[in-house]
């Protein structure tokens, strides 16, 4: 198993609907977010689809909390009530919507707040290379997430071979970190200028006006596609407490310009155009736990089909996961597990059929304008 080497402590990032262990349905919160902008929908409008026109209607209040829900065991596909309290904007609807192979289905819109319910975000870089793990983020690499803390700055022309690397003043031990939405915005992007090499890169949800909202339409029943769309820039999906779940961020445009852009012990960091974003699973999210013991439930991909996290109860990996990293079981149906911390990734693709325009076209599901290229 691929491990942080940080010590986490306490801080760790439709076909039918659950039965919790009483045998009655998760409880709805009439609670919703609120203050947050909004961006460019990360899916197809119905609008623009070929799909038949008609009403949307509401499905469920957003923002069930996941300890009145107990212990469930979910059926395949989204299941409105499993979200908790404040992850959404408004409530959950269905419309009519078309999916890549020409299916007209049905499908759920679910509107994020764009910004975790249920933990603080941050911290990321070190202020000088004394600062120690538990002041800073995390930085993937080879399977590892390494703490960017002042030992890994003061390495870095070792651990990456390359003398360029210098993250600090060898007088004073600060470290350079970009202190403005502008400098952010300028360090993330391929061909750094050259007063932007050699940065510890950190944005705020502050710099990017609060949380980015997004919408996503996902089809309530998931349709198995012959063959796996590949995730390439496509987000995969959405977490339950709100949170945009990234494809693998593009280290090497980061590494290019000598720059590190940590992530912080939940796996998520913010870039201009798409606010805060997981890249990596690291246990934050609150998962719905299952009655026989299987791993959590934390989220759902974007064709549907839910996303769990990796280990069951006793620690151990499905052996017998995908290359998508999904499996069946008769009280789940189709699911995926997301990878360890480390690997800069959830699933490894999409056994569904996505909805027409994601991935790409208008209203697609690249990140909205202005995202760092890459996943940043």
């Amino acid at each position: 198993m691929l491990m942080s080497t940080k010590s986490m402590g306490p801080v760790l990032l439709l076909l039918a609907w659950g039965a919790s262990c009483s045998g009655e349905d998760p409880a709805s919160d009439d609670s919703t977010a609120s203050g947050a902008s909004t961006s460019d929908s990360s899916v197809a409008d119905s609008s623009s689809s070929s799909s038949p026109s008609a009403d949307s209607t509401t499905t469920q209040s957003s923002g069930a909390d996941s300890t009145t829900a107990g212990c469930s065991v979910v059926g395949e596909g989204p299941q409105p009530g499993q979200f908790l309290a404040g992850s959404l904007i408004s409530d959950i609807t269905e419309e009519p919507c078309t999916l890549a192979d020409g299916t007209q289905t049905m499908c759920y819109r679910i509107e994020i707040a764009g910004e975790p319910s249920n933990h603080d975000v941050g911290p990321y870089c070190p202020r000088s290379i004394d600062d120690g793990p538990d002041d800073v983020g995390l930085w993937p690499d080879s399977g590892v997430l390494h703490d960017v803390d002042g030992a890994f700055v003061t390495d870095l022309a070792t651990f990456y071979n390359d003398d360029t690397w210098q993250l600090y003043d060898p007088v004073t031990g600060d470290v350079n970190v970009t202190d403005t939405q502008e400098a952010c915005l300028a360090a993330a992007m391929p061909n750094a200028p050259e007063e932007y090499l050699n940065y510890c890169v950190e944005c705020t949800i502050a710099d990017v006006g609060g949380p980015v909202s997004d919408a996503y339409l996902i089809p309530i029943e998931p349709v198995a596609s012959d063959t796996p769309t590949e995730i390439e820039e496509i987000p995969p999906g959405v977490s339950l407490n709100g949170v945009r779940i990234e494809f693998p961020a593009n280290t090497e445009i980061i590494l290019a310009a000598y720059n590190i852009a940590p992530l912080d012990d939940c796996g998520g960091h913010v870039n201009n155009g798409i606010g805060y974003h997981y890249h990596e699973s690291t246990g934050c999210v609150a998962g719905v736990e299952q009655c026989d013991g299987h791993a959590p439930l934390m989220g759902y991909a974007q064709d549907g089909y839910a996303i769990h996290e990796m280990a069951a109860e006793g620690g151990e990996e499905p052996a017998d996961l995908d290359e998508c990293r999904g499996h069946t079981d008769d009280l789940r149906g189709y699911h995926y597990h997301a990878a360890s911390g480390g690997e800069n990734m959830f699933i490894g693709c999409f056994r569904g059929v996505l909805v027409e325009g994601v991935g790409g076209g208008p209203g697609g599901g690249g990140p909205p304008g202005g995202g760092a290229p890459g996943g940043g």
